[in-house]
């Protein structure tokens, strides 16, 4: 039986605490509710909490998570996928860094 390759890991510490883990692996079949041979899960959050979320659940298929929130994700290409999400990352902060000056 074949198996998933991973096929890039990252994980990156921010100075405050927050985290950023991307994962992506090659899968020789597609994931259940998902059209391509990846299966991938993107996660930013703090203290526990998942803040964005970008993942492929079996079943669920391609989608995003903004806190509770869940949203189908169209998913094109790695490395459009990379940049989404890394997208909503340095929104979110942004807005986090703002919100920590007035307080």
């Amino acid at each position: 039986m074949a198996r998933a390759t991973l096929i890039f890991h990252s994980k990156r510490h921010f100075d405050d605490g927050d985290i950023a883990e991307l994962k992506l692996w090659e899968v020789p079949h597609a994931v259940r509710g998902s059209h391509h041979g990846f299966k991938y899960s993107l996660f930013y959050g703090r203290d526990g909490a998942r803040l964005i979320g970008y993942d492929n659940e079996s079943g669920k298929g391609d989608h995003r998570h903004y806190g509770d929130r869940e949203e189908p994700y169209r998913f094109t290409s790695p490395d459009q996928l990379v940049t989404d999400f890394l997208a909503d990352v340095a929104r979110t902060r942004g807005q986090t860094l703002k919100e920590k000056a007035n307080d």
